[in-house]
């Protein structure tokens, strides 16, 4: 889940860039500044490409999922084969890399994840000397540059309560706040595995922080923290090379990942519309009244994608209320709070 992913990432990659020297970072970038990361164009690469047999149906088609709107829900799919009815899963093996495309409404999406840096590079960096730091700098200069960006991130998505109070907010809480918001008539439609973690709430987890990442960040920033997680606690996922027990496996196995990939996806170009919509910049001031309305957007969203109604957030929300806090003081200075972390043991 994406909250896991960043809790588990960030934990790790902001005791690091907090002392990460800023002469390292200006170092980094003179040496290697051609060096571009990451990058999800869904474009050809050059390399000898295996598709997937998936058998990708037409979206008029008649089969289970032929009223997909964009955002996939896990809990509908029975097997990893019906996925690769849905989605297009290719392996480049002279990259190596995977592709795995998703294509609704006319609107193709594609995530790509191949190797690099890793939450295993972040923590021996953590843990080691001098060296293991610059050799992370050196290796990933999008971290090295981000660095404050990537804490805003880590913040944003874990509850703080040593820092925001125990009333502290994160993106898994606003994923459960959404599907309070469901109306109850839709419940009777659900199935018990809709209703569970790996239904609408890991679908909705995954697309609304996405969202909230691309649109305060950019997409570069999203895709960065999705694939540092993947790279470590899923290698195989870049090469196909699952064992039957994984492929078996709907919770955690290739079915829920490559999911969650297309998902981060969709989440992403929501985050670029909504950025457009609500006039969001750099400079924009978290209020209560603008986070309820960016949040009953993404509901907008929702409504579309699963057939299914909302009760639309209010700016007087406490989970509106606090987390809007959280976002006006994390998008401002963010020293403060860096030395808040690094005083706090994990």
């Amino acid at each position: 889940m994406q909250s896991r992913h960043i809790q588990t990432s960030f934990n790790a990659v902001s005791d690091i860039l907090s002392i990460l020297p800023r002469v390292l970072i200006v170092l980094n970038l003179t040496l290697i500044a051609s060096c571009k990361e990451p990058s999800n164009d869904c474009g050809s690469e050059n390399g000898n490409w295996r598709a997937l047999q998936s058998n990708v149906q037409n979206s008029k088609d008649s089969h289970p999922h032929s009223l997909i709107k964009g955002a996939l829900l896990g809990s509908t799919f029975k097997s990893f084969e019906e996925l690769k009815t849905v989605v297009q899963i290719e392996y480049n093996d002279e990259i190596p890399m995977v592709r795995v495309s998703h294509e609704s409404d006319g609107i193709k999406v594609c995530s790509k994840l191949k190797p690099g840096v890793n939450e295993g590079d972040f923590r021996k960096a953590r843990d080691g000397d001098l060296f293991d730091k610059l050799s992370l700098a050196i290796r990933s200069p999008f971290a090295a540059w981000n660095q404050d960006d990537l804490v805003r991130v880590f913040i944003l998505a874990r509850r703080k309560p040593n820092i925001f109070g125990e009333s502290d907010v994160a993106f898994f809480n606003i994923a459960e706040a959404t599907i309070c918001n469901m109306d109850a008539s839709n419940y009777g439609t659900a199935s018990i595995r809709d209703l569970s973690e790996k239904g609408y709430i890991n679908t909705i987890n995954h697309i609304t922080a996405q969202a909230i990442i691309t649109t305060c960040f950019s997409e570069e920033m999203a895709d960065y923290i999705a694939d540092v997680h993947e790279r470590f606690y899923h290698p195989e996922l870049i090469r196909g090379d699952f064992t039957p027990d994984q492929v078996n496996d709907l919770d955690e196995g290739p079915l829920d990942n490559y999911i969650d990939m297309i998902n981060n996806e969709w989440g992403q170009e929501l985050g670029k519309a909504l950025k457009s919509k609500h006039d969001i910049n750099s400079s924009t001031v978290w209020t209560p009244s603008l986070l309820a309305a960016y949040l009953n957007s993404t509901q907008d969203y929702y409504s579309y994608a699963f057939n299914v109604d909302f009760e639309p957030f209010s700016e007087k929300d406490s989970i509106v209320v606090n987390y809007a806090r959280k976002m006006a003081h994390v998008m401002e200075d963010v020293s403060e709070i860096k030395g808040q972390l690094g005083s706090v043991k994990k």
